[in-house]
């Protein structure tokens, strides 16, 4: 890359970062541990293709300028955990819509694929759920009581289970995206068809109403979640595949960072999601008012929180000049 185009790609983000170290604008220690990363792989960068640069002799004194203000001892705030979720999370995950996107995507597919195989095969449902599942569904239909597999445990030990499982599946999601994606991409593709597969089933049976609002209580956020978790890893595994400037090590180590956040923000809904599958799904005596408010409240929730929120706020900072 020739000098010119390295210095017009990246001195927004420069003078960004001069302009904190000179106190002109005020950014989260966490970013601004961000920036100095990306200066000093900067840094690295100037050094091998242009060492005797004016642009190398600037990108060095900003990092020796830097090194005391972001190592200096720090006191968290007592909100910082608040702040997370409200604020810092919500503004850095706007930049990775596309991956969730893509993750959406291709769970949805994988979906369709595996109740268009179970309309097609009679023995897939048994391939993907188990024998021992369908035949006591089957049991469970037989004596009126369809959803019957969500009461044979007790509450308590159920949301624990549950909540440890979801948690799992979701961090295989991400950490299988040091797989180039992937491994991610596998996941989804795997729960897709399970979903799609489980569904048919109880369509099969003329059931899908009665299996809806039953399972969707919990399996809103649940599933979601999920999704989300594969965005997660498509972010990690992007970071591997797409260096662009950087050292793949260094952008291995952002992406890992970005995702791990990612996850951290959706352990409080695998919490809901537990308690609702532990305490809530095995009422399914309950109004079918009451299930479908629950379900477009966890529907709206995560719409709310993970797509429309972040758009929301980055555009209020934009207003306000951040």
């Amino acid at each position: 890359m020739r000098e010119a185009s390295f210095v017009k790609r990246n001195k927004i983000k420069w003078l960004l970062f001069e302009n904190v170290l000179d106190n002109k604008e005020q950014i989260s220690p966490n970013k601004l541990s961000d920036l100095y990363i990306e200066i000093t792989d900067d840094l690295s960068y100037a050094k091998t293709f242009y060492p005797l640069s004016n642009t190398a002799n600037y990108l060095n004194s900003l990092a020796s300028k830097a090194h005391q203000k972001i190592y200096k001892t720090k006191k968290e705030s007592k909100n910082r955990l608040f702040k997370f979720f409200k604020t810092e999370f919500p503004l850095e995950f706007v930049k990775y819509h596309k991956q969730l996107l893509i993750a959406f995507t291709t769970f949805l597919f994988f979906a369709i694929v595996g109740a268009y195989s179970a309309a097609n095969d009679g023995d897939f449902v048994r391939l993907i759920l188990g024998d021992n599942y369908v035949n006591m569904t089957l049991e469970n239909i037989e004596t009126g009581d369809p959803m019957a597999v969500y009461k044979k445990m007790d509450e308590g030990n159920m949301f624990i289970q549950i909540t440890l499982n979801n948690i799992k599946v979701a961090m295989m999601a991400f950490v299988l995206g040091m797989l180039f994606s992937v491994g991610t991409l596998y996941v989804m593709m795997q729960n897709g068809i399970m979903l799609g597969s489980f569904l048919y089933f109880f369509y099969d049976k003329d059931l899908l109403w009665e299996s809806s609002r039953t399972i969707w209580i919990h399996g809103t956020i649940e599933i979601s979640v999920i999704i989300i978790a594969g965005c997660a890893g498509l972010v990690l595994g992007n970071g591997l595949l797409f260096p662009k400037t950087y050292s793949r090590l260094a952008s291995f180590k952002q992406s890992f960072k970005a995702g791990l956040k990612i996850m951290v923000s959706t352990i409080p809904f695998f919490i809901v999601a537990g308690f609702l599958e532990g305490f809530v799904t095995r009422h399914t005596e309950m109004p079918d008012w009451l299930a479908v408010f629950i379900i477009l409240i966890s529907f709206i929730s995560i719409i709310y929180y993970y797509v429309i929120y972040p758009i929301k706020l980055t555009k209020q900072q934009e207003l306000n000049g951040n």
